[in-house]
Formats: structure tokens, sequence, C-alpha cells
């Protein structure tokens, strides 16, 4: 009798309307939001002239830009030194393939600086509502995000109300392409001396000063030769010049970098996230730029 009641479930399973099968399945995975196509007008930014640093290197030409509203200290310092001529010539002497190239001293060893004082760490930064930060992803007790094209962690938002100056901290995420300040044991050892990563590298979040990012000539980055320390020859910075400071002749027509406020970028970020899912990081979305 049991083995005929088994029988009899199974038949009327069988038999059940393909509407109530469909109900049983589970729901079919949505298909991820496709990349973006090309970015129109109205998805551009156009840098301050005065936050670009152009470094020309004999593997090609390099476009920085600077970002004062996380590190002002050590923006100030590379104009500095970059409108005195002082990184004219200067060698990439440290250079590891999966990481980083480091460059800026006097002396092409890792030994020197300038003449000028050492900096204070500018690890962190306070981070304000009404900076233009665009949040990417929120994580409830921290959140991810864009300064122009500088990609930004921060605390949680809903902290800021809390805080006596209505901020909250802030670090810049290490990323390919990030400007990153070197130093030495002592946090506050800053001076001359820099490195543009090559990849991603997170160990040196709020551990060293970032102060801005390649928006235009990484590929040129990724070329100069490794070693540490380099062997001779070793690759150049042969002129480096603030953007509004070159005579019109070498000065590009046009620079201009994806706006992270605009449509394209928003729609990169859905595309990323959708196709990253939990390993999602700001590093994988791409912000291009159009240098002619």
């Amino acid at each position: 009798m049991i083995r005929t009641l088994l029988a009899a479930a199974a038949v009327a399973a069988l038999a059940a309307t393909p509407a109530a099968a469909q109900r049983s399945r589970p729901a079919a995975a949505a298909e991820p939001p496709p990349a973006p196509g090309e970015p129109a007008a109205a998805d551009w930014r156009t840098p301050n002239p005065d936050d670009v640093l152009v470094i020309d290197t004999n593997k090609g030409r390099v476009f920085v830009e600077m970002t004062p509203e996380v590190a002002p200290a050590h923006v100030q310092r590379i104009k500095e030194l970059a409108r005195a001529g002082f990184y004219d010539g200067r060698s990439f002497f440290r250079v590891i393939d999966l990481f980083m190239a480091q460059t800026g001293d006097p002396n092409d060893t890792g030994t020197g600086g300038s003449d000028k004082p050492n900096l204070d760490q500018e690890f962190l930064f306070r981070l304000a509502p009404s900076d233009p930060f665009v949040q990417v992803a929120d994580q409830n007790v921290s959140q991810t995000g864009f300064i122009k094209s500088l990609p930004v962690m921060s605390q949680s938002p809903m902290l800021a109300p809390l805080t006596a100056d209505g901020r909250i901290s802030a670090w810049a995420l290490y990323c390919p392409g990030v400007a990153g300040m070197a130093r030495g044991e002592d946090q506050n050892s800053a001076n001359s001396q820099f490195f543009l990563m090559r990849q991603a590298y997170p160990s040196l979040e709020k551990r060293y000063t970032a102060w801005g990012r390649v928006i235009h000539g990484l590929e040129a980055v990724r070329a100069i030769k490794t070693g540490e320390p380099v062997e001779p020859p070793q690759d150049r910075m042969e002129r480096v010049r603030i953007l509004a400071d070159m005579p019109a002749g070498d000065r590009p027509k046009v620079v201009r970098v994806v706006d992270p406020a605009g449509a394209w970028f928003k729609a990169e970020v859905e595309h990323v996230r959708a196709r990253m899912g939990a390993d999602f990081t700001p590093c994988a979305i791409r912000v291009p730029s159009e240098v002619k």
C-alpha cells in the first residue's frame, strides 16, 4: 500500500501543469548590464590645468592629475619642485614590475631629497559632505568612491553629523596609476621622491601619502625598465611641468577625463559591480581619458 501511494504521488507530480512546474524552479539570474559604449560629450570633464603634472619620459608622456583635496601639502611640494626644474633628468631608480616605479631623487639612488623640509604625512584626510566625492559602493561601516580620478575609501557618511567638524576620515586607494610619496621609516620624512603605481597594492593604504593619479600614459609607466635598483641605463623623466605653465605650442589642445558624476561612469560602475559581485573593487573601474 505504501509503494502504491508513493507511485501515485509521483504520477501526480509528473502531471503537474507547466505553470506550477515553473513556479517551483528557481528564478534565472539576471543578465549583468553591458559595458557602456563611448562616453558622450556630457560625460567628460576638463581637469584644472594647474593640477595636472606632465611628465615627459623616454618611454612617453605621462599626465598625472593631482588631488589637493586629499593631500594639499604634498601637491604643493610637487608643484614647487616641478616649476623649479628639480625633476628634470631624474631617473626611475627602483622599479618593480607588479608594484611601482620610483623616482624624484637628485642622487638617483633613493638616498636624497630636495633642500626643502620634510613633509608631515597626509595618509588620511577629512572628507566633507560638500567635497566632490562620488560614491560607488556603500558597505554600511564604510564607503568607496572617487574624488576626480582618484579612488577613495572613507568612514560611513552617517558619522559626519556626529563629528566636531562635520567630516569623516578618508584615504586614497592604491589602484594602478595612483601617485604616492616615498618616505623613510619616519612617517613624516617624505620630501621629493615619489612613485607611480604599475598595479594595485592595497598594503600601502594609510601608510603612504597619495597625491594624484595617472590619467593618461599608464602604458609608459608600465614600460619603464625594472630593477631594484635598476641597472644602467635607467629610464628617466626628461622634463616635468605643470600643464598650465606649458607654452601653447607644446601644450595639448584637449586634455579631458571621464567625470565620475556622469552617466557613463555610473553605467561603468554598474557593469563592474555586476560582473565582479563580492570581489568588486574600484580599481577595476575604467576612467577613460583623451589627450590630443
